[in-house]
């Protein structure tokens, strides 16, 4: 009979956790997507360079942890070659990576170095590197980035200078192009209400550590350090701060932002010497930000907060239709799971497994139908973030099949990488991750 046949069907594929084709009904709306993982480890037998492992979606999620890099870059070459000869340094740490609205162009950060190369995504070819400014001490760190909705620019957080810089963005015409009459010096600005940027009590430590910018291409949020949040307008020149947020209603070292439900979902975690373990959670709207509002609106919903040791939130996804936020613990080895609707805490999905006992999960990136969630799990030798919190055991890619609208989520496998030095060190460290649709 028919009907028995796709019964066997649908058993077999759930068995199986659902492998299929992407843009099939295991993965609803789905595209034909790529994997991107950063190993910030060096380029073996050089002080700089590191690795890009490419993985395709839809091998990934039919072979799981027996899949394989369809591309590998390595950036001690040809992007090493572009950054030395383009700013007269090697780039090193490749730490965050996004792609433009199209997919048809990576940019990627180096924190150590402060460089941001651009890749043609399709031909893996770096196009550009740039080098952020020097700031405070005479620092610079590129620690991560987002492109606006319009593709026009993207946003720079240098950390360790304490400077929010835009970079402008012709995709068809390749051309890429710094802008420092846009930097904005979160050190030393003054707010609109009036108040220092950074100062003690308010925010003592305004290293910028993750922009972020919602699907409606409002302003950019951009976590600090010391705690604390700034909104600002990055169409402005220089760019203009439109909600000041002190470091009593923000968390501090928030890496992590992701919208659902027309809200803006953040976090904040440990892994500083100020604040070693700290899991917390909060929300706020996408709109209603203007320099002429006081200082911590519209309001801060704090959803949830935990301060007890071995705690670090690090990294969020978001379920199918928004329904359910994932916020990691690379800490804890576990994703605490909240309401996208009322915020409410929903539950904890354990990330530990046969596969791994200790993954330390650092960021996840979505299939485009987001039945898959993957994650860069940190290794023994960490390059960023606090030993404490980052000290992993099995670097690589954890995937993980969501359930439940994404209340819940199983871990189907583990794909490893390594880059092991001349004295037998295992030094893979994947941190950066996305996706990118390549149909």
């Amino acid at each position: 009979m028919r009907w028995r046949a796709m019964i066997v069907t649908l058993l077999m594929t759930l068995v199986l956790g659902g492998a299929a084709l992407p843009g099939s009904s295991s993965d609803p709306g789905s595209h034909a997507y790529e994997i991107w993982l950063v190993d910030q480890s060096d380029t073996n037998g050089l002080a700089y360079g590191g690795t890009v492992h490419v993985y395709d979606g839809g091998d990934v999620t039919r072979r799981l942890s027996a899949a394989r890099p369809a591309a590998v870059i390595d950036l001690g070459g040809a992007t090493s070659a572009l950054c030395l000869a383009s700013t007269g340094r090697n780039p090193v740490r490749p730490h965050m990576i996004v792609f433009n609205q199209a997919d048809t162009h990576a940019a990627l950060a180096f924190v150590a170095s402060g460089h941001v190369v651009i890749f043609d995504a399709a031909a893996r070819r770096p196009l550009a590197c740039l080098s952020t400014e020097a700031g405070a001490g005479g620092a610079r760190q590129a620690h991560a980035l987002w492109p606006t909705g319009d593709d026009r620019y993207l946003v720079v957080a240098n950390q360790n200078g304490k400077k929010l810089e835009r970079i402008r963005t012709d995709y068809a015409a390749g051309t890429f192009t710094q802008e420092p009459a846009a930097t904005l010096d979160l050190a030393g600005c003054q707010t609109p209400s009036g108040a220092p940027c950074q100062a003690p009590e308010v925010r003592p430590d305004n290293a910028p550590i993750c922009p972020f910018i919602a699907s409606d291409n409002g302003p950019v949020f951009v976590s600090l350090r010391g705690g604390g949040m700034f909104v600002v307008d990055w169409r402005a020149t220089p760019m203009a701060i439109v909600g000041e947020y002190d470091g009593a209603h923000v968390p501090a070292n928030g890496c992590g932002f992701i919208e659902a439900k027309g809200a803006v979902f953040g976090d904040g975690g440990g892994g500083t010497p100020a604040n070693l373990d700290q899991f917390s959670v909060f929300r706020m709207p996408r709109t209603g930000y203007s320099a002429a509002n006081p200082p911590n609106t519209p309001p801060v919903q704090r959803l949830y907060d935990d301060d007890t040791p071995e705690r670090d939130a690090h990294g969020t996804a978001v379920g199918p239709r928004d329904r359910y936020v994932w916020v990691g613990d690379r800490d804890g080895n576990v994703a605490e799971v909240f309401d996208g609707r009322t915020g409410a805490r929903a539950g904890t999905v354990p990330l530990t497994s046969p596969y791994s006992a200790d993954p330390t999960v650092d960021l996840f990136a979505s299939s485009p139908g987001r039945a898959w969630l993957f994650a860069s799990t940190r290794g023994p030798n960490p390059l960023s973030g606090d030993p404490h919190s980052s000290h992993g055991h099995d670097p690589g890619l954890l995937i993980i099949r969501m359930a439940d609208d994404g209340r819940s989520g199983q871990v189907r496998g583990l794909i490893p990488i390594t880059n092991v030095d001349a004295t037998g060190v295992e030094r893979a460290d994947a941190h950066g991750i996305r996706v990118r649709r390549t149909s």
